[in-house]
This record gives C-alpha cells, sequence and structure tokens, in this order.
C-alpha cells in the first residue's frame, strides 16, 4: 500500500502542468514571429543591396588627349590655360545720364567710332544754348567797345590838330589821350571775355558729346550691362540702380594664350618658341603658336610663372575664356637630340587613384568602368601624362569611392 502512494506521487511530479505548456507554448511563438521578422529584413535589405549595386552610378567623364606631336618639331613640354584678350574695355558714358538708346547686342560686330548708345542730353543742349548767348552777348560788347575805341581815337587826332593851333587846350587833349587808353584796356578785358565765352561753348560741345557712347576700338561686343531707362555713370552711385557700363567690347585680333609653366620646366621654355595649342572645344584642331613672353614673376603658390603665347592663325572659333593646351616644341633638331619624347596620353589628375596599393585610372566602356592600371608620369597644371590607355579614351574624372572593376555608370548632367 506504502509503494503505490510513492509511485502516485513520482508520476504526478513527472506531469507537466497546463500553465507550464503554455508558458513554453507563448515563447516559442515568440521566437518564430522573431526569426520571421529577421528573415524578412535580411530578404529586404539583399533586395536593396541588389537594387543598389544595379543602379548605375553618376559620373564625370573627361577624354584622355594623346600630346601633341607637333608639325616635325616633337613637344618637349605641355601646359594648359586660356585664351585671353590683350585689348579688352567695358565701354562706359563719362558723365551722368539717363540712357534713351542702345545699339549693341552681344555677338555683334563693331568699328571704331560706331555710335554704341546715347543718353538723354536735354540738360546738355540747355548749357550749351547758354553758353552760346553768352558768347553772343560778349561779342556784341566787344564791337561796341571797338565803336567807342574808334571815336576816341579820331577825337584825339582832331583834338591834336586843333591844339596846335591853340584852338584846344593841353588839358581836354590830355583827357582825350586818357579816354582812348582807357577804352583800349576796356576794349582788350571784352576780347578775354568772348575767348572765355567761347571756352564755355567749347566745354558745353563736348559735355553734348559725352551722351554719344561710341566704340574705342574695333571689336566684338561680349557683353550688353545696361538696359533702355537705366541710369549710366563712370562711378557707381551705390544702391544698385546706376550701371557703371554700357558693354565689354573685345578685339579679337588682340587674342593670345596664357598658361601656367611649373619652374621646374621654365628652361624649356624661350622666346618666339614655336608651340602648338589645342582648345578644349576642338582637340583635333591643333593651332600654330609661339612664346611672345615670359612675365617674369612667379606665383608663389602654385610655383608657376605665367607665359604668353601667341596665336599664328586667327580663327573666329577661338574665343576669350576659352580652355587650351599648349605644347612647346623644339626649335630645331639639335634641340631634339637632347629633349626626351613625351609618352602616353593626358587625363585630369584627379582621376588617377589608388586601388590595392596601385595607379589606377577607370575607363568607361558603355555604361561599365573598368580598372585600368597606369604609370603616371609629368604633371601638366591639371593634367597628368601616363601611361597605360590610349588617346581618346573615356576617363571617370573623380571616381567615387563605390566604383569598382565592373561597375556600372553614367554620365552626370
Amino acid at each position: 500500500m506504502l509503494l503505490d502512494t510513492d509511485n502516485g506521487v513520482l508520476l504526478k511530479q513527472l506531469r507537466i502542468g497546463s500553465e507550464e505548456r503554455d508558458e513554453d507554448s507563448s515563447s516559442l511563438y515568440r521566437w518564430w514571429i522573431v526569426g520571421a521578422i529577421l528573415l524578412v529584413l535580411s530578404a529586404g535589405a539583399g533586395a536593396a543591396l541588389v537594387a543598389l549595386r544595379g543602379r548605375p552610378v553618376a559620373v564625370e567623364l573627361a577624354t584622355a588627349a594623346a600630346p601633341a606631336s607637333g608639325t616635325g618639331n616633337a613637344a618637349i613640354l605641355q601646359a594648359t590655360g586660356y585664351v585671353t584678350a590683350r585689348r579688352q574695355a567695358t565701354v562706359s558714358a563719362q558723365i551722368t545720364g539717363t540712357l534713351i538708346q542702345a545699339l549693341i547686342e552681344e555677338g555683334q560686330r563693331v568699328q571704331s567710332g560706331q555710335v554704341l548708345a546715347r543718353l538723354d542730353d536735354t540738360s546738355q543742349r540747355a548749357s550749351l544754348e547758354q553758353s552760346q548767348a553768352q558768347l553772343n552777348a560778349a561779342q556784341a560788347a566787344l564791337e561796341q567797345y571797338e565803336a567807342q575805341l574808334e571815336k576816341a581815337r579820331r577825337d584825339v587826332q582832331r583834338s591834336e590838330e586843333l591844339a596846335m593851333k591853340g584852338a584846344v587846350s593841353q588839358q581836354d587833349l590830355d583827357t582825350q589821350r586818357t579816354q582812348v587808353r582807357t577804352l583800349s584796356s576796356q576794349l582788350e578785358s571784352q576780347r578775354r571775355q568772348v575767348d572765355l565765352a567761347r571756352a564755355q561753348v567749347k566745354g558745353a560741345e563736348v559735355q553734348l558729346s559725352f551722351t554719344v557712347i561710341k566704340a574705342p576700338f574695333s571689336g566684338v561686343i561680349t557683353a550688353k550691362a545696361a538696359q533702355l531707362g537705366e541710369t549710366l555713370s563712370p562711378m557707381s552711385a551705390g544702391g544698385g540702380y546706376t550701371r557703371t557700363g554700357i558693354g565689354t567690347i573685345v578685339d579679337m585680333d588682340s587674342l593670345e594664350i596664357e598658361v601656367d609653366v611649373n619652374e621646374a620646366y621654365l628652361h624649356r621654355v624661350g622666346p618666339d618658341q614655336p608651340a602648338e595649342a589645342v582648345l578644349d572645344a576642338y582637340p583635333d584642331w591643333k593651332i600654330p603658336a609661339h612664346v611672345i613672353a615670359i612675365i617674369p614673376t612667379a606665383d608663389r603658390s602654385k610655383a608657376t610663372v605665367k607665359v604668353r603665347v601667341g596665336i599664328d592663325t586667327k580663327d573666329p572659333r577661338i574665343l576669350p575664356d576659352m580652355a587650351v593646351r599648349v605644347s612647346f616644341l623644339e626649335h630645331d633638331t639639335k634641340d631634339a637630340a637632347h629633349a626626351a619624347p613625351v609618352k602616353g596620353v593626358l587625363v585630369p589628375v584627379s582621376a588617377i587613384v589608388q586601388r590595392n596599393g596601385q595607379s589606377v585610372v577607370f575607363t568607361v566602356d558603355g555604361d561599365r568602368a573598368h580598372a585600368q592600371p597606369v604609370t603616371p608620369g609629368q604633371s601638366f597644371g591639371d593634367l597628368r601624362l601616363v601611361e597605360g590607355i590610349g588617346g581618346g579614351a573615356r576617363v571617370v574624372r573623380t571616381p567615387p569611392a563605390e566604383v569598382d572593376d565592373g561597375t556600372r555608370v553614367s554620365a552626370a548632367k
């Protein structure tokens, strides 16, 4: 009997209560929910990663340019710069006035002395008329003094003849002679007044001419700065309502090139040295050029010296502020024997990046970027020679960190 009781107690202890079963079921259900959520999140993250990898990366592209070989002479140095105009002016009025006529537009070619604009000349014309009236009055007074002087001289002559006969006293004769000298002085003073009036008329005419704005030299209008009704002044009056110029004129015959040459290679450049220029806008057009002068000052921050390069062939496609690359050529074959030929192609310095300890340039073929190992060479401003890719290849200008070999890319707009 005692044995049966003990067995019943043991069986009761081993039986799982309903509360314990409920707690275990709830815990299992919670873990299942958590696992499902994590699975969904992982799947979403994977899908997002696949979508991001499939989306092209926007990049800025540049073209690798082959160094110029010259016209029979080898290029011994290359530099970048811009087209500049030696003769350029912002045409302005010499007086303050309201613009009533503008006869220029951007791109218009004008000749020296051509009328570009007119100001309101009401005040200047009134001043001219007033000065002319003063001149007329001064001339009339001059004629009056001349007549009086002529009469006084005749009176003195008669009195001198009568004085010899004793008909006129010496005192009356002296009085008449004094009158002649007085009138002579007044006449001379009035002549000076007439000269002054003439000068005032001339000044008024000059002021009136200032209301007509003319081209100081022949050239092309590159900017129109004022519109009808605006106030023009040679000096800014503040407040933003006064224009200091009607427009900008550039003498296209004075265009030349300014480039920065690294101090370390300045010995390769000399006056009258032949050169060849290539505009970024026309990479296949080689323009004959020559060195005009080396400006005798250096840029301390960039360690460069500015060199002026003349353009031998003028062309309307050459415009101010265009980016240009200049290849300096050897003077003769003797110099060529000592000059190392320029090898490789020119790419932007920012296109060269480090990947796995190696210098690479990302070339673009279709919509894919490909990492091309290169050997960097000499720098020319913001360009650098590299060996490993060919001329004309499209390269990524500044490759983002996410760009790798095979990454889809698109040209940034």
